[in-house]
């Protein structure tokens, strides 16, 4: 009983002293892994460019399906500069990123960034066109989109609060055929004018 006693006293012990080294080599794993993301998205994902989106809150499903759409390049990747880190000025894509990432890893920067707040972004919009957005948002987008489009319960992506010029370039992108869509939001998109799509990105705009 005594020897017993004394083995589960020495296995509490080294569980206790390896548990730290444990987490923390899992953090350094993860800090090393998410760096290229925060030298482009910003600190926990919370991009400071306006061309840049933030993708802290987001759902674990919707960050993967994307870096999935970017490595496999059924998304369209422009290139951007680093706006800090080591790479700073050089020029990448999310493709360029995410081509090399395994399926472990992509998890893990998903699970990671969807754990963190999401932080609107403080710009300038037209309170009128954002009104009439509204008005759009609910007719067209808001079975999908809840709450405004501020929901990462739906895996459809926050909008509400992201920065404008991205969601302008996302727009094109769709209206082109450059980037696909769901089939489920094709006809309500085809729907939209070109004047509803500038109230419409006004509208989340005016999240902050």
């Amino acid at each position: 009983m005594k020897n017993n006693t004394r083995i589960l006293a020495v296995l509490g012990a080294l569980a206790l002293l390896n548990g730290p080294f444990i987490t923390d080599a899992a953090a350094a794993d993860i800090a090393t892994l998410i760096q290229p993301c925060e030298d482009c998205h910003g600190k926990d994902g919370v991009s400071q460019e306006p061309n840049i989106p933030t993708i802290a809150g987001n759902s674990s499903t919707l960050i993967v399906y994307a870096m999935e759409s970017y490595r496999d390049k059924t998304w369209p990747c422009g290139d951007v500069k680093y706006p800090a880190g080591a790479h700073k000025g050089e020029t990448s894509s999310m493709c360029k990123s995410a081509e090399n990432l395994p399926d472990d890893d992509i998890e893990s920067i998903s699970d990671y960034y969807s754990n963190k707040p999401f932080v609107r972004a403080k710009q300038s919009f037209d309170a009128n066109l954002a009104q009439t957005g509204k008005g759009i948002h609910t007719l067209h987008c808001e079975k999908c989109h809840e709450d405004g489009g501020s929901s990462p319960d739906d895996d459809a992506g926050i909008l509400a609060g992201q920065w404008m010029p991205y969601l302008e370039e996302q727009f094109k992108q769709y209206s082109s055929g450059k980037r696909p869509m769901p089939e489920k939001m094709k006809p309500k998109y085809e729907e939209l004018s070109e004047d509803d799509i500038k109230a419409l990105i006004q509208y989340y705009g005016s999240f902050q």
